[in-house]
């Protein structure tokens, strides 16, 4: 099945903000309707700085690069993300633009679940929905914890 892959990449994450919702596969298998798939080619961006575009990310394969554009062709790196790894999260809680930019270093495949997808989630799963939220929330601690000890901006 499709999920296969992207509950094997999420599951196998050794990342200090890994994704880790408490749900087997049966019930990520329940998930899958509500997921968009994203095929990438490398160079290809996924999330534009300053963007309000309400979709968090899922990365099943390939390698992301999280970076804020300065003025000029400059780019102040910020993470390398890998299979398994969650990005944009904060739309699942907010409308504020985007932080970063997230550009595809590889052929990448990513699963997006947009703010709207999730609320229809939700009304059908509250209880898989509140997990997803705890475990997007505990990613964004972790990120902010290591951002303000390195002084770099939040992803």
């Amino acid at each position: 099945m499709a999920v296969d892959h992207l509950l094997q990449a999420v599951q196998t994450l050794n990342a200090a903000d890994a994704f880790r919702p408490r749900l087997d596969a049966s019930q990520w298998r329940v998930i899958v309707p509500f997921l968009q798939e994203f095929k990438l080619r490398s160079g290809d961006l996924l999330i534009r700085h300053r963007d309000v575009d309400r979709v968090c990310y899922l990365l099943e394969s390939g390698t992301l690069q999280v970076y804020v554009p300065d003025a000029g062709p400059v780019r102040r790196p910020v993470a390398i993300l890998r299979p398994g790894s969650v990005v944009g999260e904060p739309a699942l809680f907010t409308d504020t633009p985007r932080m970063a930019q997230v550009e595809a270093m590889s052929p990448a495949v990513v699963w997006g679940l947009t703010r709207h997808r999730f609320d229809e989630f939700s009304q059908r799963q509250p209880e898989m929905a509140v997990e997803l939220l705890r475990a997007a929330g505990a990613v964004m601690v972790e990120r902010m914890r290591a951002n303000l000890e390195r002084g770099m901006p939040v992803v």
